[in-house]
């Protein structure tokens, strides 16, 4: 008889896990038992570490290599069509040494872009990010990116409002508190549970669903304001008011004035804890511009009823009310303005700092928002001090690409792009994350050398020159932690590193052997070595609040560490005693006008929350082109990008590709129905989707999720799209987003705005092959088929 597979203790982005590992072979996994959701992505961990698209040996494009053997061209314009050549570790890493040091010689480190913006694993000492800039910081620094793509515009705008950037990524009331205090709650974009299944650091239980069903049977009242339906989860049982997308901000302020104009607004609140409120006031009257910010004012814009936004206001401030914001919303034109706008409102509601009251941004957008933090910092790689004090925004990369020695600004200063020779990517991939792909590609194609680490080829390894094989979390051992899990877990290894890959501190400290810097980074620890001190550190700042830990031995037996939170109301503090606890603003209040931001002189971000049209929404002429307005939030079936070889992200495939939803409506009048391949387009791209037609989606609004592997159609017929752009086969919805930044302050993305136009594809469409055929030149087989457990 068989003996039974030994099980691991592992975690994840998606949870935490048991490996489950017959005489070496991973063959299964279990969710962690007490885990009352578990997300159903853990279980395609097994698919994609058995990928035949797995890295397995060093390569380097054909063409980068022969140029750098002869002095030919390296034809960069190549890079994603280009074979590969496969190469020794050590020919690898003496052609990354060499580049590295002949860019930093020539150029300077800050021509050596190291953002390399991307989620990695849950894992915080193999966070590929982190090594790569704690090993760039070593040799003399890097470019960074500031910020990131999730809420980049709230990160820039929130210290100005309420002193603290924090709130944007999960610092909120928890839910044991709204449970029991709030009556009706506001979800500006929704409070989609899809997205709460991902933790960065890793997640212990999946609890929101739970939450939402035990807040919503307590009486809590739902009020959903999303152009998606299913933004709020059943269990909340929510009203759904469906706005047009873009026009929260004037729907917000049009709640506003219903309070001033009615005499609802709290003045008590507003003069002891804001300040700013006469002039915010004054723009809400119309006094400067001769336009109320009313409720019928607001009607045509946001294409909801005078009445409805009425009736919302007074039903706010007649009971106990938390509004909330997705961070989808400042992830468009203006994006700023969405969250200025939510705080105004709740501040003239007067309880913000009242339990079960107030404003929270967040919820909804992972799986740890709503619980409270532990009261210590969670473990984490120390990446040193970057020498060339050079970053950009995160989403301004392509812009940085294409425009050396540019200026722009950015939150009040006056900046300059530097001249990238040399990109280094490890652990994220752009060609998800960023907007406007075929404006990206030209970019990539400037650099001279583009160097990733990856376990698969995704679109920026076969963007690459020199791709270098990393393993995947279950090869390696790691610490897992997030600072409101309730737990700090042992990843431990569950097999062997397959075919010839390595894990970057190993790849790092080669290089620094290389550069003669390798004590200097790795400090004379190995793995182990390097985990036990990032455990140990946390012991000690957990011992200065007060929280007994257990020894690393003990703690990397038991398997985990669990700790114990206490409810957290936001701002309950500041509420009770703002002089003894002032926020970290210049007047120590919440700025409804900010005399710093109107300062900036900035057209896109005046001092105070207001609506300014954006680019592209469906009251602008360009709808004459472009009817539909794409929504292009967070998959349901994978992280980002990750996985999308992966079972369960294949299986919601349609047509063979990414799935698009609109409505029955707009689908009749384009004689397409469920099933059909799509053809969805605008100026910026072009690319194919398979159709969902679905009554859960305003009409005038298409959804394409982010993640599908980027993949332009191979050449020949069929091969270009309409002009100059070619033809995306896989449902990339970023082929057609806008990638221009939020404001000059925020610089965040503006994904969000964006108008296309939807056809039934009636040609020959070109197959998917990037999640299942290696580029040419590489080895690969067929997948291994896992032993049933």
């Amino acid at each position: 008889m068989n003996a039974s597979p030994s099980s691991v203790p592992h975690s994840s982005h998606w949870g935490r896990f048991q490996a489950l590992v017959d005489q070496g072979t991973l063959v299964g996994i279990e969710p962690h038992s007490p885990d009352p959701d578990p997300s159903p992505l853990v279980h395609g961990i097994p698919d994609a570490f058995h990928s035949r698209v797995r890295v397995r040996r060093p390569a380097v494009r054909e063409s980068w290599l022969r140029a750098q053997r002869t002095g030919e061209d390296p034809r960069t314009e190549l890079r994603g069509h280009d074979a590969f050549v496969e190469v020794s570790w050590d020919e690898a890493l003496d052609l990354v040494s060499g580049e590295l040091e002949r860019v930093r010689r020539l150029h300077g480190n800050a021509s050596i872009f190291g953002g390399s913006y991307g989620w990695s694993s849950a894992g915080r000492f193999h966070h590929a990010r982190t090594q790569l800039h704690r090993f760039l910081n070593t040799i003399g620094g890097h470019t960074d990116q500031i910020g990131n793509y999730s809420f980049g515009a709230a990160a820039a705008i929130l210290p100005h409002i309420v002193g603290s950037a924090a709130l944007a990524s999960g610092r909120t009331t928890s839910w044991d508190v709204l449970e029991r205090e709030t009556d009706l709650w506001v979800l500006f974009g929704g409070l989609p549970l899809k997205n709460t299944q991902l933790e960065s650091g890793g997640i212990t239980q999946h609890t929101a669903r739970q939450w939402v069903s035990r807040i919503a049977e307590n009486g809590t009242r739902f009020v959903s304001v999303s152009p998606l339906r299913d933004d709020a989860p059943p269990e909340a049982r929510a009203e759904w008011l469906a706005p047009r997308p873009g026009t929260d901000t004037a729907m917000m302020l049009a709640l506003t004035h219903t309070l001033l104009d009615e005499g609802l607004h709290d003045a008590a609140f507003l003069d002891r804890y804001c300040v700013g409120w006469k002039r915010f006031a004054s723009y809400l009257l119309g006094e400067g511009d001769g336009t109320p910010k009313s409720a019928t004012w607001a009607e045509e814009i946001v294409g909801l009823d005078a009445d409805v936004i009425r009736d919302l206001a007074r039903r706010m401030v007649s009971q106990r009310t938390m509004i909330s914001v997705s961070w989808s919303l400042q992830r468009g034109d203006h994006g700023e303005q969405t969250y200025w706008a939510a705080i105004a409102l709740a501040a003239a509601l007067g309880q913000i700092g009242v339990p079960g009251g107030g404003f929270g941004f967040a919820y909804g957008s992972t799986g740890t928002t709503g619980q409270p933090r532990y009261p210590f910092p969670a473990p984490v790689l120390p990446a040193g001090v970057n020498a060339t004090r050079t970053a950009i925004p995160a989403a301004r990369m392509a812009d940085m690409l294409l425009n050396p020695g540019g200026s722009y600004d950015f939150n009040g200063q006056r900046r300059e792009y530097p001249d990238i020779r040399l990109v280094y990517w490890a652990g994220g991939n752009p060609f998800h994350h960023h907007q406007d792909l075929n404006r990206l590609i030209s970019g990539w194609r400037r650099p001279e050398t583009v160097v990733v680490h990856e376990p698969w080829w995704t679109a920026t390894a076969r963007h690459a020159d020199i791709v270098l094989p990393a393993t995947t979390t279950l090869e390696r051992n790691d610490i897992g932690a997030a600072a409101q899990d309730s737990a700090i877990v042992a990843m431990r290894r569950a097999v062997e590193p397959q075919h010839e890959a390595r894990n970057d501190f190993e790849i790092f400290a080669a290089l620094a052997e290389r550069l003669g810097v390798r004590r200097a980074f790795t400090e004379d620890l190995d793995e182990m070595g390097w985990i036990s001190r990032l455990y140990e550190t946390t012991r000690g700042d957990a011992a200065a609040q007060g929280v007994d830990l257990p020894s690393f031995e003990d703690f990397w037996a038991r398997g985990a560490v669990e700790i114990e939170r206490n409810s957290f109301v936001l701002f309950q503090e500041f509420r009770e005693d703002p002089e003894a606890h002032p926020l970290h603003t210049p007047s120590g209040r919440i700025e409804l006008f900010s005399d710093v931001v109107s300062g900036f002189g900035y057209d896109d971000c005046p001092g105070h929350p207001t609506w300014l049209e954006p680019a592209e929404w469906l009251g602008s002429p360009a709808t004459a082109r472009y009817p539909l307005h794409l929504i292009s939030n967070q998959p349901a079936h994978r992280l980002h990008s990750q996985l999308d070889m992966a079972a369960p992200a294949q299986s919601a495939k349609v047509a063979g590709r990414e799935p698009c939803r609109l409505n029955p409506q707009d689908a009749a009048e384009r004689g397409i129905t469920d099933g059909d391949t799509v053809l969805l387009r605008n100026d910026r791209g072009i690319c194919l989707a398979g159709a969902v037609v679905s009554d859960a989606v305003r009409p005038g609004v298409i959804q394409l999720s982010t993640g599908a592997w980027y993949e332009a159609a191979a050449g020949g017929a069929g091969a270009l799209g309409r002009g100059a752009n070619p033809l995306e086969v896989h449902g990339n919805p970023n082929v057609l987003t806008r990638d221009q930044g939020t404001s000059k302050l925020g610089q965040g993305s503006s994904a969000q705005t964006a108008l296309v136009e939807v056809e039934r594809f009636t040609g020959t469409a070109a197959p998917v092959t990037v999640t299942a055929e290696v580029p040419r030149g590489v080895s690969g087989s067929a997948p291994q088929t896992p032993r049933s457990s």
